[in-house]
């Protein structure tokens, strides 16, 4: 970033670059900046000179001087009023498409909810709103001072681009699940004024660089954010003007199923296939610059994970069943919760999501008055710990544990302070040596920094939000602990990159380059799913970096932060019978499989008609091979050569008997120029003979534009040919040298000579031919190499159903004294009870 800064500026590309970083990097890159280049003229003001009394000072700086860089953090950039002009075209362009997506509902013929018409309604008029403020402030304007687009900025680099990942878009989708916030932040938004300002100035796409560890944080959506930011020209030159657009060439809308408030099966909708995958990946790609550690070979830890799984304890495997009928029946006594009400009912999977966390996590923090089993979560975390803690105290090895649930909290029981109660209290490790990341504000931090990279604290527990970036402690980490599973693969990629970075000197030296990375998870919870689900995620994101996919479809899973999890699939996990969530995944290998198997046969189809080409290629070469060889036989046999062994031109010539070559070669040109068919002749006529070949002369016609008007010219060719085999032989395109008369007196002679070249070539093709038809012939039979693993997921898959029916059946065949006495117990309990299709 620094040097391409400077580059950009040197070559005269940009004269006024600027950066915004993270708070906690700007100080780091403004000091790398200076070691790089000691001479560049570079701005990058303090915390205290953007307050408001200075930042008008700080403005007029930027805008009068002719700096080198201007380094700003997030928050100061963010300060910076933006143009009021672009801000109005942005509203004006929003308000355009919200009010297309209101009209095309209203004019589909569809039957519109009262809910998608109102809150497309107040979407449109908040946007109205904004752009009758800006308007206003146009109208009204005075001197208010300096605003971006006044500083003559003209590249912005901005790090850690996805902290601006939230922007606002338009959508008629608007109960679609894991769009996120349509409405988007404002810190966001004034990024795309900024970058529109500058689109605007140079007429072009792109004028910034998102610089990023993680461009897409969790959904493949988030790239059509990043195409509006960058690619605003492309897009429309597309005709994708708004997000559906996009979705509608690039994503597939599905639905699952789940209990609304009447305990009714609803539809739930969610973008969670991606379809034309590769054709997605080549137009990020375009915009893009790749690279990993491995692209640069960079000295860094490789992560060795370890995936611990727990038993379940009894307390939570009961809790399971509760959550499972809470899921079916929304009884929120079953959880220790009171009746939900309808709002809170209709989010009830997103309840039961947060409630499964919560248990996987502790079941003290749904209840403190749980017990501390030994084999929970939390003691097994810390056992781990402390063991490593001990074994790498020779080398004062440091570990983080990051957990995003049970985060410090005072009066209430919270998974800190009991890691740290149990470190301390029965595991020996001094409470000096531990510390929260919720206790050190940002000037305190390079104190942090300091004290766990020489040793001095050993464990830091944080969430990921905190201690997932910005956070340089890894010179003597050894080990990275994920209590809990982040919601995205970003988070659980930056989590990892704590360790796993650059300066970790102790891992080097003792632990083989490696940092052991422990994610704990506990059977039949959502652990484990989680981390199946970011983990493939994350692969499908890395492969659309890498331009890898060979997938024309994704499928992204059925679980966000916002909706919770699908409910047929929660249901699976926690009751332990996977079966149908077994059958979902084989299901869609077996399509893959299929996928793969159509495009073998389809490539073998392909190959087949290339067989059948060179075949008949082959019976065509193998003709004028004959031919040619036929001619070279007569030539060779009447061949003459002179005393001093130069090929003899034995030539005559109707009606000219002279054997002068100059005279020959003189008659030769005087033909070819003048040379007319008589009347009721063809447009050929045989003018001689040379060593059993006929020489020929033939009649052409060109038709030529000149000055809009056809014209044609008329010109003679020479050729040889022996009639018997009918090959044309030629020599300088047909026409004989018209500057020297004894090289034109053998130009039939040459060109007969060609003959031994042109038979060398087409066997020199016969033989490829022959080599291109074996090899062909071998693909063609060439069987599809996973046939057997194909039919054992068939078989697999069949096995699953006829489990499934069975499965079904049973649990239909309910006794009637069996049932009489669940209904019994259910008016007993006071509980609604929803099983084998019996409700009260």
């Amino acid at each position: 970033m620094i040097i391409a800064a400077m580059e950009m500026k040197r070559l005269g590309i940009v004269q006024k670059p600027m950066i915004a970083a993270m708070k906690a990097n700007v100080q780091q890159i403004a000091e790398t900046f200076r070691i790089a280049y000691p001479n560049a003229k570079l701005l990058a003001p303090g915390e205290n000179d953007f307050t408001p009394a200075k930042r008008r000072q700080i403005f007029h700086q930027i805008k009068n001087n002719n700096w080198d860089c201007i380094i700003l953090t997030h928050e100061q950039f963010g300060m910076i009023p933006q143009s009021k002009e672009v801000q109005r075209l942005i509203f004006e362009t929003e308000l355009e498409g919200v009010q297309k997506d209101l009209d095309t509902l209203k004019n589909s013929g569809t039957e519109l909810s009262r809910r998608m018409l109102k809150g497309m309604e107040i979407r449109r008029n908040n946007l109205q709103s904004k752009l009758n403020s800006v308007i206003y402030a146009i109208e009204q304007r005075k001197d208010t001072g300096i605003d971006f687009e006044q500083m003559n900025v003209d590249h912005l680099f901005i790090d850690e681009s996805h902290r601006f990942k939230n922007l606002t878009f338009t959508t008629r989708h608007d109960r679609v699940a894991g769009l996120g916030n349509i409405e988007g932040s404002q810190k966001a938004l004034n990024m795309l004024f900024a970058v529109r300002t500058l689109q605007a100035k140079f007429d072009a796409d792109l004028c910034a660089t998102f610089l990023s560890g993680t461009p897409i944080s969790n959904s493949l959506t988030e790239m059509y954010l990043i195409f509006k930011y960058l690619r605003p020209k492309e897009l429309a030159r597309q005709r994708i003007e708004n997000f559906d657009a996009w979705a509608a060439v690039y994503a597939r809308k599905t639905v699952d199923f789940e209990f609304s408030v009447t305990n009714e099966i609803i539809p739930k909708e969610r973008f969670r296939y991606f379809i034309k995958v590769p054709e997605l990946a080549l137009f990020y790609n375009e915009i893009t610059d790749y690279k990993t550690a491995k692209h640069i070979r960079l000295d860094r830890p490789e992560l060795d994970e370890v995936l611990v799984n727990i038993k379940p304890t009894a307390d939570q495997q009961e809790f399971i069943q509760k959550l499972m009928q809470f899921a079916k029946t929304g009884n929120g006594s079953l959880i220790g919760r009171g009746q939900l009400t309808r709002q809170e009912d209709i989010a009830r999977m997103l309840i039961a999501t947060n409630y499964a966390k919560k248990m996987s996590a502790d079941m003290r923090l749904i209840n403190p008055d749980y017990d501390d089993h030994p084999d929970n979560k939390v003691n097994i975390c810390a056992r781990k710990v402390a063991e490593i803690y001990h074994e790498s105290a020779p080398h004062k090895g440091t570990q983080i544990i990051f957990s995003d649930t049970g985060t410090p909290k005072t009066g209430a029981f919270n998974i800190y302070d009991a890691l740290k109660n149990k470190l301390v209290n029965d595991l020996g490790v001094p409470a000096d040596e531990i510390t929260f990341i919720h206790d050190w504000s940002e000037k305190q931090r390079p104190e942090l920094f300091r004290k766990m990279n020489n040793g001095i604290i050993r464990i830091l527990l944080g969430s990921t939000d905190k201690a997932g970036t910005g956070l340089n402690v890894q010179e003597k980490m050894v080990a990275i602990h994920d209590f809990d599973i982040p919601w995205t693969p970003k988070d659980l990629e930056q989590r990892g990159g704590r360790g796993a970075r650059q300066g970790n000197v102790v891992a080097k030296a003792f632990y083989d380059n490696k940092v052991r990375r422990f994610i704990y998870a506990i059977e039949r919870s959502l652990d484990n799913y989680k981390f199946s689900l970011l983990q493939n995620k994350q692969r499908f994101i890395n492969q659309m970096k890498n331009n890898e996919l060979q997938l024309r479809i994704i499928d992204e899973g059925a679980m966000d932060e916002q909706s919770g999890m699908n409910f047929s699939e929660y249901i699976a996990i926690l009751s332990g019978d996977t079966s149908l969530l077994e059958k979902s995944k084989l299901e869609k290998k077996i399509a893959v499989m299929e996928s793969l198997k159509a495009a073998h046969y389809k490539e073998i189809a392909r190959t087949r008609y290339s067989l059948e080409d060179f075949e008949r290629q082959k019976e065509n070469t193998e003709k004028m091979v004959s031919r040619l060889s036929s001619d070279e036989q007569v030539y060779k046999k009447h061949l003459k050569y002179d005393k001093d062994g130069a090929k003899a031109n034995l030539i005559r010539l109707d009606d000219f008997h002279s054997g002068n070559p100059e005279e020959i070669g003189n008659h030769l040109v005087k033909l070819h120029k003048s040379w007319r068919p008589e009347e009721g002749q063809t447009g050929t006529g045989k003018i001689g003979h040379l060593y059993g070949f006929e020489l020929m002369v033939q009649r052409q016609t060109e038709w030529l534009e000149e000055k809009g008007r056809s014209l044609h010219r008329e010109y003679n060719t020479f050729y040889a040919i022996r009639p018997e085999t009918g090959i044309r032989y030629t020599y300088s395109s047909g026409v004989p040298n018209p500057d020297n008369a004894k090289l034109a007196a053998r130009y039939f002679l040459n060109a007969i000579d060609k003959v031994e070249d042109l038979l060398s070539r087409y066997q020199k093709e016969l033989a490829e031919l022959n080599d291109n038809i074996e090899t062909t012939a071998a693909l063609v039979s060439k069987p599809f190499e996973k046939e057997e693993e194909l039919k054992q997921m068939k078989a697999e898959h069949a096995k699953l159903e006829k489990e499934i029916s069975q499965k079904i059946r049973e649990n239909q065949q309910v006794q009637p004294d069996q049932e009489a006495t669940i209904i019994a117990l259910a008016r007993d309990t006071e509980e609604p009870l929803l099983q084998s299709g019996i409700s009260r």
